[in-house]
């Protein structure tokens, strides 16, 4: 019988056992009756779990039963003890029934319990509280009779509920774990889980050793259902009550040796189970994870082969790689994580369990290791294919910007503005060279990557070999037409760069015909107004006609020079099919220039032997000493005609004029002459006076006459001639002035050009 099942009729205390013991050692049952009216089969049902509790030795030592009248009737009472020889008529050895101070008739009550003295088996005796201690010693009554023995039901209830319980717990459990332990030794261990579930006890282990112990803490330090040492304080030594007799302690140490013992062995039969569980789910998770390798995650890389043909294509190839990659991360982490499991079972496994994970753990690190190398191969095939379309878009729009450049017409300024061009050309020609090398480059790395992507181990198709030929053959394509098109454009280079070379030179040549049309101005201008004087003797005259022969030589060089760079500029403009550009400017200045310096140089040197011959005929007639008349006059004429010649002015083919020097230096020059004139006119007056001292004397005066008339005469010529020069002198400073006017109009109007 359990106390759960009473624990109501418990709880009312109608009987209880307080561990005192009697005197004969025999355990004491207290029956206190109330005024109320006591239920005689919850008082029997009561009584049988109470005489349940004590083991059979205990029971043989008998039981002191005391029945507390004091607050009940006589004949409760009587039924009461009349019931005890139902109940417990063999155990029974002695029965006090404590009657209150006013009691019932005591020679009836005597008389009838010795009366039934044989019947009952036991003996009954009425004693009042205070002379209970004549049959049990103080210490082991409860105060309820005087005595000091420490008694709380509720209490006792309580640890007898706990008691129970976990000997219920602990014997179900003790049952099962052995049922359990001795299964797993004749049969094999089930897989399933839902044959682990089934394993699993009915009560926790943990807890139920837990209450055991605690309980047992507790018995040991109050000594179950006793005192800590009631029988110190009546002067008697410290009792233990129910200790050997209710075998409360050793009862439950022994269940909770025996609940340990089973469940060292429950552990380690769940250790193994849980080992073995652990290794299957691995074995499974490594499995699930090769599965999805081999096949889905081989299956997209086996279908992702290609490298595009732009960049926009291999960075969509990229995007389409990175989503693979996610995918694969994901299972790569569980590779990770069963590598750790595998690895913390390795280290405390047994050796066959370690074979099978190493065996796992190799296949596993080979599928991941063999799948992570294809996707490293195909990154980097990936990214070498985005730096070749890179470079090849990079390199086409270079041979676009040079195509350009080569099909725009050129038409520069000036030869500077071509050299800057042609620097610029090569410079462009020179950067597609460099991309298209860097391309080759980019292509055998891409081309590489490739041969050396790792090979599939399983079931290759061939549709990966095909398309890695068709990528190989795209490459090889791209780099030939980048190279076509290289070509193409150098050989339209250097056509352009011809071309701009004859420019060059067409633009060398017109601007030194220019320099030449400048030079030969120059020169024509230097001749009109510095070579004015024509020397003061024969010899500086002649010198100065040499001096004039040569600049006249080196001005025909200039010219020359000019039209040779007019005719190489013909030639250059007809072979690049463009207008003269000489023709229509250059050369007309040019031979405006000649033809005024030519007809110049023709007056200059006409001018420089007029004179070349007045000084030496003035020369020859002042140094003889018979000169014919005839031969002075000759001077005289070639004298007057060389100062007319200086007053007149050079006219050019288009009808202008301009005089040598300014007026003042022609004066210069012409005063020369008239000196020399009047050196000749001075030797013919020698000569006439001569000539007049060898005539009569009578012929004297009219010789006189004749002379001072022929004086008269050559002053008044010298006259003339003196008022003709200051009139040419007068003319000339206004040509010169209309001349200076012309100059700076003509300034003006080149630089409004």
């Amino acid at each position: 019988m359990e106390a759960t099942t009473i624990l109501p009729i418990l709880k009312k205390k109608l009987a209880f056992l307080s561990g005192g013991k009697d005197r004969r050692s025999g355990l004491i049952l207290t029956i206190p009756l109330s005024s109320d009216q006591t239920s005689m089969e919850e008082l029997s049902a009561t009584l049988d779990y109470l005489l349940s509790i004590p083991s059979e030795k205990c029971k043989a030592r008998g039981f002191t039963v005391i029945v507390d009248g004091r607050k009940s009737q006589w004949n409760i009472v009587k039924t009461v003890v009349l019931m005890l020889q139902n109940v417990i008529p063999a155990e029974v050895s002695l029965v006090c029934v404590v009657k209150p101070d006013e009691f019932w008739d005591k020679k009836v009550t005597h008389f009838c319990f010795w009366k039934e003295k044989d019947r009952l088996g036991f003996e009954v005796i009425l004693v009042s509280a205070n002379k209970l201690t004549r049959y049990i010693e103080p210490c082991q009554l409860t105060d309820d009779f005087g005595g000091s023995l420490d008694y709380d039901h509720s209490d006792w209830l309580n640890k007898r509920l706990v008691f129970e319980k976990f000997t219920k717990e602990s014997t179900s459990l003790l049952d099962e774990l052995s049922v359990i332990n001795e299964s797993d030794k004749s049969n094999a261990v089930d897989k399933d889980k839902s044959a682990d579930c089934a394993l699993l006890p009915s009560f926790d282990p943990e807890t139920v050793l837990q209450t055991g112990h605690e309980l047992l803490s507790e018995l040991q330090q109050r000594r179950f259902n006793g005192s800590e040492g009631g029988g110190v304080g009546q002067g008697g030594p410290a009792w233990c009550p129910m200790e050997e007799e209710l075998l409360a302690q050793p009862q439950v140490m022994k269940l909770l040796d025996s609940l340990r013992e089973q469940y060292t062995r429950y552990q380690e039969l769940c250790r193994q189970r849980n080992k073995r569980t652990q290794l299957d789910e691995i074995h499974a998770k490594v499995m699930q994870v090769v599965t999805w390798l081999q096949g889905p995650g081989s299956e997209l890389l086996k279908t992702q082969q290609e490298i595009g043909d732009s960049m926009r294509a291999a960075q969509a190839l990229q995007q389409k790689h990175e989503e693979i990659e996610s995918q694969h991360s994901e299972w790569f982490a569980v590779y990770v994580e069963l590598n750790q499991q595998i690895a913390a079972l390795l280290s405390a496994g047994e050796e066959e369990e370690v074979v099978e994970l190493k065996a796992l753990q190799q296949q596993l690190s080979d599928v991941c290791y063999r799948q992570a190398a294809q996707l490293e191969g195909r990154q980097n095939v990936l990214q070498a294919a985005q730096v070749f379309h890179s470079t090849t878009q990079e390199l086409s729009q270079q041979l676009d910007g040079l195509l350009g450049m080569l099909c725009a017409d050129v038409a520069p300024a000036d030869g500077a503005s071509i050299q800057q061009n042609l620097k610029l050309l090569e410079e462009k020609l020179q950067t597609v060279e460099a991309g298209l090398t860097s391309l080759r480059q980019k292509g055998a790395l891409l081309l590489e990557q490739m041969c050396s992507q790792p090979s599939w181990s399983l079931e290759e198709t061939e549709s990966p070999a095909g398309e890695q030929h068709d990528n190989v053959q795209h490459i090889q394509a791209v780099m030939e037409e980048m190279q076509l098109r290289k070509q193409r454009c150098e050989d339209m280079v250097d056509v352009r760069r011809l071309k701009m070379l004859q420019m060059v030179q067409l633009f060398k040549c017109e601007e030194d015909a220019l320099q030449a049309v400048e030079w030969l101005g120059e020169l024509l201008d230097a001749l009109l107004k510095t070579h004015i004087r024509l020397g003061d003797d024969t010899q500086e005259t002649r010198t100065m006609l040499d001096k004039h022969r040569k600049f006249v030589d080196v001005a025909q060089s200039t010219y020359d020079y000019g039209r040779q760079l007019l005719q190489a500029t013909v030639v250059l403009c007809q072979s690049l099919r463009c207008t003269t550009r000489s023709s229509g400017d250059t050369l007309p200045r040019l031979n405006r220039v000649w033809k005024q310096f030519t007809v110049s140089t023709e007056e200059r040197q006409q001018r420089l032997e007029l004179a070349l011959n007045f000084h030496t005929a003035a020369e020859k007639v002042l140094q003889q000493e018979c000169v014919d008349p005839e031969s002075l006059d000759e001077v005289d004429s070639s004298g007057k005609t060389l100062l007319d010649r200086l007053t007149m002015p050079v006219i050019f083919p288009d009808g202008s004029e301009q005089y040598f020097g300014s007026p003042s230096e022609t004066a210069s020059a012409a005063e020369g002459v008239r000196d020399r004139l009047l050196l000749v006119e001075e030797r013919r007056l020698q000569l006439q006076e001569a000539r007049l001292h060898n005539d009569d004397e009578g012929e004297e005066e009219e010789e006189e006459e004749e002379e001072e008339e022929v004086l008269n005469g050559q002053e008044a010529r010298l006259d003339v001639i003196g008022e003709e020069l200051s009139e040419k002198e007068d003319q000339d400073e206004e040509e010169e002035e209309e001349a200076g006017q012309k100059d700076e109009d003509l300034e003006r109007a080149t630089q409004d050009c």
